[in-house]
């Protein structure tokens, strides 16, 4: 069975299949650390719902331990939502602090 593809490899034979035919090399502005923008908004809903997922979850066990049905379901469903935010949120600052980056590196 073949292997998945390098893909340093396959990126340097585009380079240099590029530089034979005359042409610079495709730059890929629609991606942050190899990853395409739909990937990268997967990540994000993935994120979100899981957080609401184990909050919902951790509320309706101890509800059921208990024996209070809706309060601790609708205070851990909250806050889980909160704590996906806050995921989501760290995950696109820590995004957007990469391409920074990579933007002055280019300027250098």
């Amino acid at each position: 069975m073949a292997s998945d593809p390098d893909p340093d490899r396959l990126r340097a034979l585009e380079a240099r299949l590029a530089k034979v035919k005359g042409q610079a090399a495709p730059a890929k502005t629609n991606t942050v650390k190899g990853f395409s923008q739909g990937e990268v908004a997967w990540r994000m809903v993935i994120e979100l719902v899981t957080g609401m997922l184990l909050g919902t979850g951790i509320g309706y066990g101890l509800d059921v331990l208990f024996g209070t049905l809706p309060i601790f379901l609708i205070i851990f469903s909250l806050l889980g939502f909160a704590a996906g935010i806050k995921t989501m949120l760290g995950s696109a600052r820590q995004m957007a602090q990469t391409a920074a980056d990579k933007a002055a590196n280019k300027g250098d």
